[in-house]
């Protein structure tokens, strides 16, 4: 039995959506974090750089090509995510597609775990896998 498209979107949703902090952790070292939203997110840059201006966060020192890499990766990963999870609340069960992208906090807490080494206790561990739990069923 072949699983439906909104599925297979929805599973890239979370996928993509889960990179977003990864890329944006590691790409934000030495830079200040309304710059790097602004580079991410190039699709509402006119809104955020006008954020970006009137509070006074432009100061791109720090910004070499290691971090604009990072970032462009982060928002790449945004933007992959949103196409993926328009794609399945269009194709399928709004509900369902939701739950399957709320997964994407659970793969974060992982890629976090993994590539940034933060803490895993059993406590996280359990509140991702119950995130992953609740997703299935509200998806079924």
């Amino acid at each position: 039995m072949k699983a439906p498209a909104y599925i297979i979107y929805a599973i890239l949703s979370a996928f993509f959506a889960a990179l977003v902090p990864i890329f944006g952790k590691l790409g934000l070292r030495d830079v200040d974090s309304t710059v790097a939203t602004v580079v991410r997110a190039f699709i509402m840059f006119v809104f955020l750089l006008l954020v970006a201006l009137s509070t006074g966060k432009t100061n791109t020192t720090g910004l070499d090509y290691r971090s604009l890499f990072l970032i462009t990766l982060s928002g790449l990963a945004g933007a992959l995510s949103w196409l993926f999870y328009f794609m399945a609340i269009k194709n399928g069960r709004t509900t369902a597609v939701i739950a399957i992208d709320k997964t994407s906090v659970a793969l974060a807490i992982v890629l976090a775990w993994l590539v940034l080494r933060e803490e895993m206790n059993a406590k996280t561990a359990v509140g991702a896998l119950l995130i992953v739990i609740g997703a299935i069923l509200v998806s079924l």
